[in-house]
């Protein structure tokens, strides 16, 4: 990867030249300061007035530059404006297509000026992390407070566009307009539903899409999808994103998603019975629900090479692999074998192509739309959490056709083969293989793999306040000392599992160890929820598939509200450490000691630990995609694939831990499996202070 400085350079206008960041100049000055307080001929406090003057200078410069450019494009549309008026009165089709040409001609000027504050705005972040690194200070929360609202400080230009966004709207009402009207009257703002579809416009709104900086519910729902991308993609990469997108091959993609994720709580009720139907005990669900994991662990690995070459195969087979899961799943219980259940189960987990239905966004969907297809990727996970218990729960009835049996036990299977077999014919006849251009190590600027939203497409919606500066992309920000250029072998992407664990920095592990914690407590709290509720209040199948649904109907609106309202009042780290707690305190309140265990504890402890593993998730994604090395953005042994393999991982060990405590029998099962839950949400609380205590 190259470094940002190069990055610079090479993306620079030249007639722009001298108004960039002069991040070269800034990052030698970083050094010099370093070595001027090694040999104590500057104090910290001279060093810290020097730099902010410096910052102050670079900033004032861009800033008058962008309003100077700003007043050049209002200027050029008034002009323009007075020749659309004449237009108006004496309408001719040669001059009305040179005007239009003309608006598209400032809007691709528009579309430099936005590049440029982009580019300076992302420059100024990475000297402010690189100033903290090397003197381990705060000196990014100093300067940002004192000057965010500061009367005379300009830092708030360089992230605010109401002059930008007010040439985009001239741009675009002016070519509205100036498109075919006939039999028409009403104007842009009569049809706000309809956007104005003009490559150039398009770009612009995208453009500014990554201008901004405030945190919302999309980009916090986006963020859990784990998608990545370089720093700093070039505007015509844009372009061919457009020629691989296809939307019907999205909605199938996502398609694929929900239908998986049906698939692994639609049996969730019911397996406990299942179990004990074919002569097991109950808690062997937990072997029964994890078998679908332990075969992920390996289904992931293959699924994420396969997607460098193709996108369609490893979907039809992911297709045929959960039909024929299903089908063994169901045909279980007639043949009364326990391992023909297992063997359906890890045919299922063989099919999991989730690694797929990330890489197809992160590689096939426009920069303009990829954020709202990650939120969709997260919404359909959602949806299909909450649609399989609810499946599970209607599914209450009991017949026979010849030698097959239909039950609540049989139908999940049944249901759900028949839904891959239609989705099977769906993804044959409309999924359109997009091209592929590239090699996997020749790094192509969007083949970002499993890794769900990273540093540009949020570009500066990351705040100047940033919480994470230990990353690895540090490609970047390392002192390159005589060089602005990455060695080669520094920029190509990790090509096994031993060379992308070494790429972890210590920020990094604990993130991952988070993920794990939270990863692992969900589980214990969903799979063994059918056998404590029917040991300890009786539940029929119907009443655990409610309430298991009802847990997924809460991931949206707790997304909702604390990617739109809480994520802009406290910083990432402080909610990250605020619902670790929360989840130590709601498993800590799950224990059956003194008291008899009631319903309104196991409820109000399970809606406890749920959500606030669902808050702790989004804001760990976040913090994680920003702190995962640009190496691992890419190829197939990729971040994305470390953090599936964390979470997989971790909920094989609870499926495994869930059966185990079965031993023991079901009275002592619920304390047993919590005790792991408390001591992993401990020492994740350890880590994380100790993690952000040596960082600041």
């Amino acid at each position: 990867m190259v470094a940002f400085g190069k990055k610079l350079k090479d993306r620079q206008i030249q007639e722009w030249q001298g108004y960039y960041i002069n991040y070269k100049l800034m990052k030698k000055r970083v050094r010099q300061y370093a070595q001027q307080i090694q040999l104590g001929t500057l104090d910290r406090r001279h060093v810290l007035k020097d730099f902010s003057r410096m910052l102050d200078n670079q900033i004032e410069t861009i800033v008058l530059f962008l309003l100077e450019q700003q007043g050049l494009l209002a200027s050029r549309i008034a002009k323009l404006g007075e020749v659309h008026n004449d237009l108006q009165q004496e309408p001719e089709i040669n001059k009305i297509t040179e005007l239009r040409e003309a608006y598209r001609a400032v809007g691709q000027d528009l579309l430099n000026l936005l590049y440029f504050v982009e580019i300076n705005a992302i420059g100024l972040r990475k000297i402010l992390k690189k100033f903290d690194k090397r003197f381990g200070g705060r000196f990014t929360d100093y300067y940002v407070k004192t000057r965010a609202n500061h009367p005379y400080s300009q830092l708030q230009q360089v992230f605010k566009h109401v002059g930008i966004g007010a040439v985009v709207g001239a741009l675009s009402r002016n070519l509205h307009e100036l498109q075919d009207r006939q039999g028409s009257y009403l104007s842009i703002y009569d049809q706000p539903s309809v956007p104005l579809q003009d490559p150039v416009v398009d770009s612009i709104n995208a453009a500014v899409d990554r201008l901004s900086c405030s945190t919302n519910f999309l980009n916090f729902l986006a963020q859990h999808a784990l998608i990545l991308q370089d720093d700093l993609p070039a505007p015509s990469e844009e372009h061919v994103d457009d020629e691989r997108y296809h939307f019907m091959s999205l909605m199938l993609n996502l398609a694929n998603t929900f239908l998986y994720m049906v698939n692994t709580y639609i049996i969730v009720p019911t397996a406990d019975d299942y179990s004990t139907s074919l002569g097991a005990a109950p808690t062997v669900c937990g072997i029964v629900i994890g078998a679908m994991a332990v075969a992920q662990l390996f289904s992931s690995v293959y699924f994420s090479a396969w997607s460098n070459k193709s996108y369609f195969r490893p979907l039809v087979f992911s297709s045929i692999a959960l039909f024929l899961g299903n089908v063994f799943y169901a045909c279980a219980y007639d043949v009364h074998s326990i391992w023909i259940l297992l063997i359906g189960r890890l045919f299922c987990g063989l099919g999991s192509a989730r690694a797929v239905n990330r890489r197809y966004i992160s590689d096939c969907v426009p920069l303009r739309i990829r954020m709202k297809a990650s939120a969709g990727f997260v919404s359909a996970s959602a949806l299909g959490m909450a649609c399989g218990p609810a499946l599970a729960g209607i599914l209450q009835t009991n017949f026979k056709v010849y030698n097959l049996t239909f039950n609540q036990n049989t139908l999940p299977g049944w249901v759900m083969a028949v839904a891959w077999l239609v989705y099977l014919v769906w993804l044959w006849i409309f999924f359109k293989e997009p091209s592929h251009d590239v090699e996997e190590n020749q790094a192509p600027p969007n083949q970002s793999n499993d890794v769900e939203n990273g540093a540009l497409e949020k570009g500066l919606k990351q705040p100047l306040l940033i919480t994470s500066d230990d990353k690895v992309e540090e490609d970047i920000d390392q002192d390159y000392d005589d060089s602005e250029e990455a060695p080669e072998e520094s920029r190509l992407p990790a090509n096994s599992i031993g060379s992308a664990y070494r790429l972890l920095t210590p920020s990094v592990k604990v993130q991952l160890l988070i993920y794990f914690m939270l990863k692992y407590v969900m589980e214990i709290l969903l799979s063994e929820s059918s056998v404590v509720t029917t040991y300890y209040f009786n539940w029929t199948t119907s009443t655990v598939a409610v309430f298991l649904a009802c847990l997924g109907l809460t991931v949206l609106p707790v997304n909702l509200v604390v990617g739109s309202y809480i994520s802009n009042m406290f910083e990432d780290r402080q909610l990250l450490l605020t619902s670790e707690i929360m989840v130590f305190i709601g498993v800590l309140l799950s224990f059956h000691v003194i008291f008899p265990y009631s319903v309104p504890q196991y409820i109000c402890s399970g809606l406890l630990v749920f959500v606030s593993a669902e808050v702790l998730e989004g804001v760990n994604l976040s913090l994680l995609s920003r702190v995962m090395s640009s190496r691992l953005s890419r190829g197939t042994y990729n971040g994305g694939l470390l953090s599936t393999e964390a979470g997989t991982i971790a909920r094989v060990i609870a499926d495994a831990t869930i059966t185990l405590a079965g031993f023991l029998g079901q009275s002592r099962l619920l304390n047993i499996t919590l005790l792991p839950s408390l001591f992993i949400s401990v020492v994740s609380i350890i880590a994380t202070c100790y993690t952000y205590n040596s960082l600041y």
